[in-house]
Parts: C-alpha cells; structure tokens; sequence
C-alpha cells in the first residue's frame, strides 16, 4: 500500500483546530493509510490470531465504535482487517483497540515469502503432543495390566514428567485463546477445554502425590493431541484461501523502462509511473498499468483480462491492461493508469472482496458450538455443587466434575464434519479431483446452478486445424513449413496438422514474422504470406470475404487457401451438461471469447445460456447478480480472468491445466482432462451430507446418554476420556461407510463439427 506525500507529518489538526501530537501508532496509521473518494482513508491491518466467527465479531465490532469508522471488514482467510476512516478526525486507535480485545496487530505488508509461524506453530504444537501421549499411554497400559503399588507411583510421576511440558508447550494454543475471552468477559470451545485439562492434570498430580490408584495424565495430553489435528487442519485450509491473492498480486510488473522528454531511460518500480508516462515494453514482459500503445505492432496474451486462447493483434491506439503479456514485439506505451487504479489491482481487490464474503460462512458445527461451552461450564458447576452438597467429599466432587467436562467434550462434534470431508476428499482424489477448502464440500450439494467459463474449460483451450478450402496437400506443405518458425498457437496447428497428414516438406526461403500480422517466406520467385487477410491479400474483393477467416495462404498477394481453426471441446463436457440438466441444475456458460466461438461452443453442448465478451468484474458481477437472486452458484473456470468469479461463487472448480491463479481460488481441482468431475464431485458431496448429518445425530446421542451417567458419579476421568475417544471413533468409522467407489462417470470425448467454408481458393502456381 503507498503512502501519501501530503500526510507525511507528525502533526494533523484537532477538532478545535489547533496541532495535535500524535501518537507513534497514530502516525504509523497515516503513513499508511491509502486516500480513496468521499474524503476518506483506508487502512489494512494485520492480524495473525483471528482464527472463528468470534474474532471476527468482536473486532468488526469493537472497531465500528471508534470515532470516525465508517466501515470495517475482516477476512478470515487473510487474517487481515480493513478499515475505511473519515479524514477530518484523527487516526483511529486500531491498533490499540485490537490490542484490548487480545489480538495483536500490525499493518498490513505485501507478503515476504516467509513460512507461517502460525502454522509452524501449531505443527510443532501437535508433534509434541502426540509425542507425549503415545509415551503416556504406553504407561498407562503397564498400569491398566496390575502394576505393583511402587511401580504404579514411579509410573504416574513419569507420566507427570511428560505431561507437563506437553501441556504448557502444546496447551498454549488453546490457554491463550481461552485467556482472551475470559478477560473479555465471554467464553468459547477453548475454556472448557482449558479448563478440563488443567484440572485433570492438577487432580491427577494430586492423586499421584498422594499415592492414588488413578491418574489421568494420558486423557489430558490425548485431548490436546486430537484437538490439535482440528485445529491445525483447519488453519492450513484457510492458508489455501490466501495463496489466490498472492498468486494475483505475483502477475504485476515490478517496474517498467520509462522514455522520458529527453530521450533518456529510467527504471522506475511501477507505484511510481504516472499517468502520461512513456513505457518501452520490450516482447516477453508484462504491461505494468494500464496503457495506450503509441508505436509498435505485436500478439498480446489477453487471457488475463478476456479468457481468449488466442493472442490478441495489437498495434496503435490499443489499450492494454495492467497483468497481460506481450508475445511478439517491442510497444511503446503511454500509461492511462496508476498501478494503484490498474485493471490487475481491480482484479486483486475483487479476490479480496470475494473471499471476505466467503470467511462469514459459518459451518452447522460451528452454529451448534457456539451454545456448547456454556451448556458444558454449567454441567460441570451444577455437578460439583450437587456433589459438594450431597455429599460434602471435596474431592470425588472435583473428580466428577473434571469427568462431565471431558466426556463432554466436543471432539465428536468437531469430528462430524471434518472426517467426513477427509474421507470424501480422499474418495475425490482417488477419481483426480484435489478439494481445497472443507467447507466447499458443504456447500456443494446444495449447488442450483453450473456457470462455466469456455476456452480452457468446456474446451481444451487447444486450437486444431478444423478444415482448409484447398484440398491439395501442397498448400498445406507450404503452411506447414513457414508455421515451424513460429510459436503462434496457429502457426502450432497449422504444423501440427501437416505432421499429421505426413506432408512432403517443402524448401522456403527467408521466413520472417512480422509480429501481430503473420509470417512471410520467398519460393520459386514468389512471395508468400500466411496470416491476416488484410495483410496477405491485395484483392480487396477477397479480402473483405476472407477477413472472416482465421487464417490466410497467399502468394504474391492472390488468396491460395484458407485455414479454419476451432478449439477442442473437453472429453466429457457434454455429458456433464446433459447430466445436470437432468438433476434440473441450471448451466450457464459466459466467456470472456468472440461471440462467433461462445455461440459455436453453446450449440455443440446444448447451453442455451450463454454470454460473450465478458471482462473478469462482469464475470464476477453476473455471479452476485445470481446470487442477490437467491441461487447458489458452481463457477467452473481455468483462466486468470476467471479468479474473482472463483471466489466470488458460492462454490467453484478449476482444472489443474487451468492458471496458477485460477488453481489457488477454486475450492476443486480437476486432474485428468474429463469435465465428468463436475458431477462426480458433485455426487460425492450429496453422499457426504448425508453422512455429516448422521454424524450429528450419533454426537448429540452420545451426549444424551453419557452426560447424565457422568453426572451421577458413574465415570471416572480416564473412563470419560475413553468415552470421549470411543465416540471419536464412531463418527470416524461412519465417515469411512464412504468407501463407495464413485468412479463409475463416463469419460467421453466430444468433438466440434466443422462448418462449410465460403470462400474459394486459387491453385498454387
């Protein structure tokens, strides 16, 4: 984020009007702070511990409070906060106020490449923990198996020598969380876990101490090490979500070479080109912000901004998006943009908008949680007190009321949903489908609509020669042998069909490309030209014709064939359309392509829904407008101008020969080259559902009974530690009844009929 010249000042004006000092975060957050319309500043802050719901609304509403906010959103999956503000006041005390609420925060930088702590963290937390309980456990058996009272002791105290910098080492995960809330006044799933495990730790040492026939030093570390896998799974999932925007924001250009009035050249970083700026781009580098080009010829790869296989023909007067590649030639450019206004920087915060949206999504598990930890604080009270009074035994009180709180923990609860997506993922990747984000399962199964992008989607994104008005093998020869010096994707199937009809080579001399128009060669006392017609032709009659073309032969001006090119349709593609129309899910197709290829696409797979011609915001725009309407939307695109309408659908695919960016913002990705994966990831999910609801029920059941017998006194820790496992592994051998082979789609290949050609070809001389 760039600074502001203009704030550059340790001083700003009060509401009385006189200078006021600020305070170093106060100016810090001015630095920063980026100036957007309607007089208002926006500031991005980093915040690594926002990790559920509840982070999100407590800080989304302790912040809304402080004067001057006039909007703050939190995005889970960045762990980052962005404020808009009022300039007329002073800073907001962000930082501070994040500070209050237990969250340690600092301003938002681009990311440096460096690992996660977070996630390091939480590895390294598991590890120890796992490690402690598979020693404590081994203990633990010797004792179950009749110890002498003297090896029993010496047992528990080396059981108690591992626990304890298990605990304080791994249990910091959850003790910090749970320290947070309880100096907020409020509660979440980490006090009672926080609780339950000091005291059986505290209890256990005590009995061991004293000499005690029990200890339950194994159930406290296994807890942790359950609770942990959750926790960390969870974390790399939302960790998956940020790598999309650093994947967009990796396409800009650092700097660009920058022509200035007196002829000289100056590397500047791209913030700081401004509009009116002259730019040499040489072939092979991306455009760094949006621009008009004032000389030079070349082929662009549009597919950023258009989703178009095919590069685009440029030359003066074009304008150009910040992110796309240019193929060919050297291009003088004039900058129309500021890197902060560029198409790319649009792109990125349309990613950034999206996947706000998405964090808010709140999983049934998580609905449920949020009434668990009071019902279970209150169960262990009530016990305890009941026990007290009942009884007046201090200590078989404090027993059952640390068993209450650990047979009612919710690990089964927590297990209900995630074993089930690990079964289902693993079913997917066994079929070539990678999930990405657990909740995507979720949300798939209710999926009412299928919008796909085209090129590299329902097509391969490969073109092929579809058909030549010129039968003779020797105009192709010809083709053939001047596209070998090209890497145009024409050029590559014009070889590529000559291979394949195993042509006679033919000798060429001189073969020079021109970039954006084609490829010259001199023979035999001509010289013939393969590319645009404007170009080849010198017949206008023909060339108006042949402007319809993709692709002309000529020589010495006069048309000798012409070449029609089409792109693949995926193996598979129709079968999955006519499949979900079966299920009556609505299929959409927009594209970023020509309307002659999109309308050529739709009638081969039968969509009647189609669009051409969409930018990357329209795509993303139509996807909203689907939504606002009450559907809920599968986005299946590969390209970078696919990315904000990934995250922006209720759920979206990707092939894996789709975009680096198009990967990382799908929650699916497809590995072989078959679109059946749509609906067998899509009846994989159906299957899931079903098993995570059964899941809930078989965890609240395992409640009804087990919370009642532990308050009467009936459990011991260790035997509700047991419990608490044993309806662990019922909810994960439920998850495993998904063993069902789901591989049994069709792998189809379709092909595009070609069309009759108009245009009639001269014989080659």
């Amino acid at each position: 984020m760039g600074t502001v010249g203009v704030l550059r000042t340790d001083r700003i004006r009060s509401r009385n009007g006189k200078p006021h000092e600020l305070s170093a975060s106060a100016s810090e957050i001015l630095l920063s702070s980026e100036p957007l319309r309607g007089n208002l500043y926006r500031t991005e802050l980093s915040v690594p511990t926002i990790h559920c719901g509840g982070c999100i609304q407590k800080i989304e509403k302790a912040v809304s409070k402080l004067p001057g906010i006039k909007y703050v959103r939190v995005n889970l999956s960045t762990k980052r906060v962005t404020v808009h503000w009022h300039a007329k006041v002073e800073p907001p005390a962000l930082i501070e106020t994040l500070k209050l609420l237990g969250h340690e925060a600092h301003l938002h930088e681009q990311d440096s490449g460096e690992k996660d702590p977070v996630f390091l963290e939480l590895i390294r937390a598991l590890a120890v923990a796992g490690f402690a309980a598979s020693n404590i456990m081994v203990l633990s058996v010797s004792i179950w198996s009749g110890a002498e009272p003297a090896t029993r002791d010496l047992f528990h105290w080396i059981s108690a020598f591992i626990a304890f910098p298990a605990l304080v080492y791994s249990g910091r995960v959850f003790f910090r969380s749970a320290w947070r809330s309880l100096r907020q006044g409020q509660t979440n799933m980490d006090v009672p876990i926080s609780i339950g495990v000091l005291i059986a730790f505290s209890m256990s040492l005590y009995d061991t101490i004293q000499h005690g026939e029990h200890a339950y030093f194994d159930a406290s570390v296994s807890l942790l090490f359950f609770l942990l896998i959750g926790r960390t799974l969870d974390h790399l999932m939302r960790e998956k979500a940020r790598s999309a925007v650093r994947g967009l924001a990796s396409l800009a250009a650092r700097g660009a070479m920058v022509l200035r009035a007196d002829n000289s050249r100056d590397y500047l970083p791209v913030s700081e080109i401004r509009i009116g700026m002259k730019i040499l781009l040489a072939a092979g580098e991306r455009v760094p912000v949006d621009a008009r080009i004032e000389e030079g010829t070349s082929d662009l790869d549009n597919s950023l901004a258009s989703g178009e296989s095919m590069p685009l023909s440029v030359g003066p007067g074009s304008i150009l998006r910040a992110g796309t590649l240019n193929l060919t030639g050297p291009l003088t450019l004039v900058a129309i943009a500021s890197a902060v206004d560029s198409f790319l920087a649009e792109m990125l915060r349309l990613m950034e908008v999206a996947e706000a949206g998405r964090g808010s999504y709140r999983r049934l598990a998580d609905r449920v949680s949020q009434l668990y930890a009071p019902v279970v604080h209150l169960a262990a009270l009530f016990s305890f007190l009941g026990w007290v009074f009942a009884t007046g035994d201090f200590h078989r009180a404090v027993t059952i009321a640390v068993a209450v709180l650990i047979i009612t923990c919710p690990c089964a609860l927590g297990l209900a949903v995630p074993m089930v997506q690990v079964m289902a993922a693993r079913r997917l990747f066994e079929s070539g489908i990678m999930v990405k984000d657990g909740s995507a399962m979720e949300r798939l199964k209710d999926i009412d609509t299928v919008v796909f992008d085209k090129t590299g989607t329902l097509t391969l994104g490969r073109l092929r020669l579809r058909e030549r008005t010129d039968g003779n093998c020797r105009t192709l020869a010809i083709a053939a042998a001047m596209a070998s010096h090209s890497r145009h994707p024409r050029s590559q199937a014009l070889y590529a069909a000559g291979v394949e009809e195993n042509v006679k080579p033919v000798s060429l001399d001189q073969i020079r490309e021109y970039p954006g128009f084609g490829l010259e060669a001199s023979s035999e006392g001509g010289i013939f030209r393969l590319g645009r017609a404007d170009w080849a032709l010198q017949d206008r009659s023909k060339m108006q014709s042949a402007s319809e073309a993709t692709a002309v032969l000529s020589k010495d001006g006069m048309l000798i064939d012409v070449f029609h090119f089409d792109d693949v349709l995926r193996s598979g593609a129709l079968d999955t359309v006519s499949d979900l129309m079966k299920q009556e899910i609505a299929v959409e197709m927009i594209s970023g392509d020509n309307i002659s290829s999109v309308t050529t696409a739709a009638r081969d797979l039968r969509i009647e829904d189609f669009s051409a011609g969409y930018l990357p915001g329209e795509k993303s725009d139509r996807i909203a407008a689907l939504a606002a309407s009450g559907r809920k939307v599968l986005m299946v695109g590969d390209g970078l101008n696919d990315a904000p309408a990934l995250a922006a659908a209720f759920t979206s695919m990707s092939p894996a020969t789709g975009a680096d960016i198009g990967r990382n913002a799908a929650d699916f990705v497809f590995l072989h080259e078959s679109l059946t994966a749509v609906s067998l990831a899509l009846s994989v999910s159906r299957a899931a559902a079903r098993l995570i609801r059964q899941n809930f029920v078989l965890a609240i059941a395992y409640n009804v009974v087990a919370v009642p017998i532990a308050i009467l006194g009936h459990v011991t820790p260790l035997i509700a530690a047991l419990a608490m496992s044993g309806s662990s592994i019922v909810v994960v051998a439920n998850a495993m009844r998904l063993g069902k082979d789901w591989r049994s789609q069709r792998n189809t290949a379709n092909g595009i009929i070609p069309g009759p050609s108009t245009l009639k070809a001269e014989p080659v001389q």
